[in-house]
């Protein structure tokens, strides 16, 4: 008989061309074997090349859909991708924060280079998500833009700048042509490298998404972070290495979301 699988909320917007936010998330979980649920934050014109068009949802109808999840479901685990404006990080922190582990992805700049969220946005991030957030799942981009740093700045200081805002934080990436990425997470002022080969592919749109949905599937397991955080890095490591080899699209193709991995308690 199939145990009843976990619950985990995904509160982001779409994208049409199926590689990132929902779609992405939706899918890592189905991969990782837990029941995905979701709450729209806006729909978005999207494909390999960029992001066309952005229809915004109100903060309203975010925190109508969390709440219909939370009235029905289990919930264990819940993440964040785009949320697009204030309003609706001022929702998720008021009824996600502190009830169970929360994933930030702060979406600001999609892979593109489109614009996601304006200057409201980001001081909701440092001044009500983050202080509230269990962990927060930066690129580089993105950790500079929270922070107010340049993005050449050492990695481990842009880290614990963003960790100074209140949460564990993973840094995730590397320098381009190092053939290594690393990721740096910060949890209690300290730093710890995950390292691993990097995966040669212009096939890596929706891969912030899929680390994020990841990690809230195995901190909704029980695991500590540094463990969720090997796990989320060698999935996304075995779906670049999947989609490698596409020709999707004329952009940056999608990361592979069509395998599963076995499913581990511990």
């Amino acid at each position: 008989m199939t145990a009843t699988p976990l619950v985990v909320l995904s509160v982001a917007g779409t994208d049409s061309g199926g590689a990132a936010g929902l779609a992405a998330d939706l899918a890592t979980f189905a991969a990782l074997g837990v029941h995905g649920t979701c709450a729209v934050t806006a729909v978005t014109a999207q494909d390999t090349t960029g992001v066309h068009g952005v229809v915004p949802m109100g903060a309203g109808d975010v925190r109508a859909q969390i709440r219909a999840v939370f009235d029905d479901l289990p919930v264990a685990a819940a993440k964040t991708g785009m949320l697009g404006s204030a309003e609706v990080a001022h929702v998720v922190a008021d009824l996600l924060a502190g009830s169970l582990p929360l994933v930030v992805d702060p979406v600001l700049v999609a892979t593109s280079g489109a614009v996601l969220g304006d200057a409201a946005l980001v001081r909701a991030y440092r001044e009500v998500l983050l202080p509230r957030a269990d962990v927060v799942t930066p690129n580089r981009d993105e950790a500079a833009a929270l922070t107010g740093l340049p993005r050449d700045t050492d990695p481990e200081e842009l880290a614990l700048t963003v960790h100074a805002l209140g949460p564990a934080v993973v840094l995730t990436g590397g320098e381009p042509g190092s053939g290594t990425c690393r990721d740096l997470v910060v949890r209690d002022g300290v730093v710890t490298v995950l390292e691993h080969p990097a995966v040669a592919t212009a096939n890596d749109h929706g891969t912030g998404c899929t680390y994020s949905a990841a990690l809230a599937v195995h901190l909704a397991r029980g695991l500590d972070l540094e463990a969720a955080a090997r796990r989320a890095q060698a999935f996304v490591a075995e779906a670049l290495a999947v989609s490698a080899p596409w020709v999707l699209g004329c952009g940056r193709g999608p990361v592979a979301h069509v395998f599963t991995q076995p499913l581990k308690e511990n």
